[in-house]
């Protein structure tokens, strides 16, 4: 467990970025029952967490892709992030958006990505990986290189694992679930007995309901 990760999972508990209730249940957008709900965009309004999370992600991406030629946000969590990444870098940005624009030139990718470049791709969160590897395709359809794709938090599914094994990309995340239980059990933000219950969430997040 790294201190980034410590620190960040921290950082998201102190400003409730991180909801955990195991007694009423969240719903995702998937349809999923929840007792975690993970909302990235409120780092954006404290500057110091903010800085934080970009300045970590520019140096991971210093240490892992010295050769990294474009940043890629996608849309729309990753945008504001990624884009904050750029400007430390001093490096062209684009998005990547869910689906193309209804109209006009019908782009689904924003801005201006030269074949060949090399591209890392920022990311708010992975749960299963679906929209983050699409947005990789629509990069690689493009005939760039994806060097890797680097996120604020993942929950650390098997089945993220699994879909970014498959997709061939490489995921780093500057903190994931594990961390974030023992940092918000350590706080006293989740009693211990409740883990169990959470535990049993992540094995199946699909089926589940209190």
């Amino acid at each position: 467990m790294s201190e980034t990760a410590k620190q960040t999972a921290q950082y998201l508990l102190q400003i409730n970025a991180v909801k955990i209730n195991v007694n009423r249940h969240f719903v995702w957008a998937s349809g999923w029952n929840s007792p975690i709900y993970c909302d990235n965009r409120k780092i954006l309004s404290y500057p110091k967490i903010r800085k934080l999370i970009y300045t970590a992600f520019a140096e991971k991406i210093n240490e892992k892709y010295s050769d990294c030629e474009v940043v890629a946000g996608v849309a729309t969590g990753a945008i504001a992030h990624g884009i904050l990444v750029a400007e430390t870098l001093n490096k062209p940005f684009v998005y990547v958006r869910s689906s193309p624009k209804s109209h006009g030139m019908e782009n689904l990718i924003e801005g201006e990505l030269p074949e060949n470049s090399k591209v890392v791709v920022i990311e708010d969160l992975v749960s299963t990986g679906g929209s983050s590897i699409a947005a990789v395709e629509a990069i690689r359809k493009a005939r760039c290189k994806v060097l890797g794709m680097l996120a604020i938090f993942s929950y650390e599914f098997d089945a993220a694992s699994e879909n970014f094994a498959a997709a061939n990309c490489n995921l780093t995340t500057l903190c994931d679930y594990t961390t974030l239980l023992n940092e918000a059990t350590k706080c006293g933000y989740i009693k211990a007995e409740d883990i169990e219950i959470i535990n049993n969430w992540r094995k199946s997040p699909e089926t589940w309901k209190k």
